[in-house]
């Protein structure tokens, strides 16, 4: 089940099924309140402007540098959470951010794509990069260490569980399929439902990309 806006919650994805489910949690109402103003722009993915999660990260990208969000200021960055393995939902969605980033044309260096891992156990920093590139080489990947993770999704709202598979190590990951938008003061301001499109991705980014 998807959601509607009124109810916008987290899709979660079932790779092995390839199903949406709903996570409970919920978004939260204050963004979707202060998007009904007239002076706020309009999006095409969910106004959460003003929210209390999703406030940013601390983690080494797959080139061993230490990242928050201050490191990319002046940047719309996009979040995405997922593993490598993933068969479907993570590089659809990938593939789709970098869509948006050549829809951008003269501006797509203004877009920052990240990646966080929820399987930094099997997801090496050199297989990050290497994933990365089938992208977009400007796309940076996160590799948090445990206790990063379970801060950052919390924080995030990300759900993700380990399902077993037949040896210890052919396990897969149901998790959450939508990504974060963030201004360039390093702000959250959208959240993309899966599958939203990447025409709609880069209205908003572009949205966001006015001089205020």
């Amino acid at each position: 089940m998807i959601t509607t806006p009124d109810t916008a919650t987290p899709e979660i994805v079932v790779v092995q099924r390839r199903t949406l489910l709903a996570w409970g949690a919920s978004l939260g109402l204050g963004g979707l309140l202060t998007a009904c103003s007239p002076d706020r722009p309009s999006f095409k993915g969910v106004d959460i402007t003003g929210a209390d999660y999703a406030q940013g990260f601390a983690a080494q990208d797959h080139n061993g540098q230490p990242r928050t969000m201050a490191d990319f200021a002046g940047k719309v960055v996009i979040v995405f959470f997922g593993y490598t393995q993933c068969p479907d939902v993570c590089p659809t969605s990938m593939q789709e951010l970098a869509e948006v980033k050549r829809l951008l044309g003269a501006e797509g260096d203004k877009l920052q794509g990240l990646f966080i891992t929820l399987d930094p156990e099997r997801d090496t920093p050199e297989m990050l990069k290497a994933y990365m590139a089938n992208f977009d080489p400007s796309f940076l990947a996160l590799h948090p260490t445990p206790d990063q993770l379970v801060s950052i999704t919390k924080d995030f709202k990300i759900y993700y569980k380990k399902v077993e598979g037949k040896t210890a190590t052919s396990y897969t990951l149901d998790h959450s399929a939508g990504s974060y938008t963030f201004d360039t003061q390093g702000r959250v301001r959208l959240y993309n439902r899966y599958g939203s499109g990447a025409a709609a991705l880069a209205d908003d980014v572009k949205t966001l990309l006015k001089p205020t």
